[in-house]
């Protein structure tokens, strides 16, 4: 697999993920949380503007490639975004395109982020996962504890209802 970072002045790249990231969450969260919502979290995460904001502010976001013959770079199969805090590397998003889910590539990808955090000095990795996401079992059978419960207000009368997933390494 290959991890391609973007970086703010890839305008193009930014708006390319922009809509790729846009239709990766509208499949995948529209029956968990409801189109309104996730309309509105859209429009506030993942427009290009937003993900170009984020970027300033030092969130570090890398497309995912899987090695195929017929593609000199792979196949785009879906991007991660990390963000470093005070104690630890922050998985702000984590997205795999629906016909490569179950397939491997998911634990590659967190690897992959944990090598990240590894490189930048950090012995932890936590993430937000909504309590009704599927992919807590994957989060899981990676060996990420729960570690708590957040509800936090995002605006729009909308909330985020999470648990914190934190993985933990020497």
């Amino acid at each position: 697999m290959k991890y391609k970072r973007i970086y703010l002045e890839e305008k193009e790249k930014i708006r390319d993920l922009s809509e790729f990231a846009s239709k990766i969450v509208k499949e995948h969260f529209d029956s968990i949380i409801g189109a309104a919502q996730n309309d509105y979290m859209i429009s506030k995460f993942q427009t290009p503007e937003s993900i170009e904001e984020q970027i300033k502010h030092g969130y570090e976001y890398y497309e995912v490639f899987a090695d195929c013959i017929d593609h000199e770079d792979g196949r785009r199969i879906g991007f991660v975004s990390i963000l470093e805090r005070e104690e630890e590397l922050y998985l702000s998003k984590f997205y795999v395109e629906k016909s490569f889910r179950g397939k491997g590539y998911s634990r590659k990808m967190f690897e992959f982020v944990c090598k990240k955090a590894k490189e930048k000095g950090y012995c932890r990795v936590s993430l937000n996962v909504n309590k009704n996401n599927n992919a807590i079992y994957a989060y899981e059978k990676f060996g990420m504890i729960r570690a708590r419960e957040e509800k936090n207000d995002i605006g729009n009368g909308f909330f985020m209802d999470d648990y914190v997933y934190e993985y933990t390494f020497d």
